[in-house]
């Protein structure tokens, strides 16, 4: 069983700027897709970014297009580390933050692709 860690989150004003963290129990977590998800209270769980094993190739959803970036460090034969920088953040970005990690053969960026999941971390923006 996979382990994921969010840290970061917090109280922002709109305008700010804030970078999420994802750990995982495992070193082969550099093998792992990523994804980042949101959930607004009363709302569904939405995608926010995705990030493949290498980092080389990303994706995000419209909303956030443009003011958050997904990165991920592999650093060989230690633990590796997801992040989500947000910047210009709006009060509508208000949510439950979480990582999901997507194990190969990687099945894609929707939230039933994905294999494991964090416990998530709170994100409020204020007007």
């Amino acid at each position: 069983q996979v382990q994921l860690v969010e840290s970061g989150g917090g109280l922002v004003q709109a305008g700010g700027s804030l970078r999420l963290s994802c750990a995982a129990s495992t070193r082969t977590f550099s093998t792992y897709a990523v994804g980042w998800f949101r959930q607004a209270p009363g709302k569904e769980r939405d995608f926010v970014a995705h990030i493949n094993w290498s980092g080389g190739s990303t994706y995000y959803a419209d909303s956030v297009k443009g003011r958050f970036t997904i990165s991920r460090d592999n650093v060989k034969n230690t633990v590796s580390m997801v992040y989500l920088q947000m910047n210009s953040l709006k009060p509508e970005d208000t949510a439950v933050y979480y990582c999901a990690a997507d194990l190969p053969p990687y099945n894609g960026y929707r939230v039933n692709d994905m294999d494991y999941w964090g416990k998530g971390t709170l994100v409020t923006v204020s007007s």
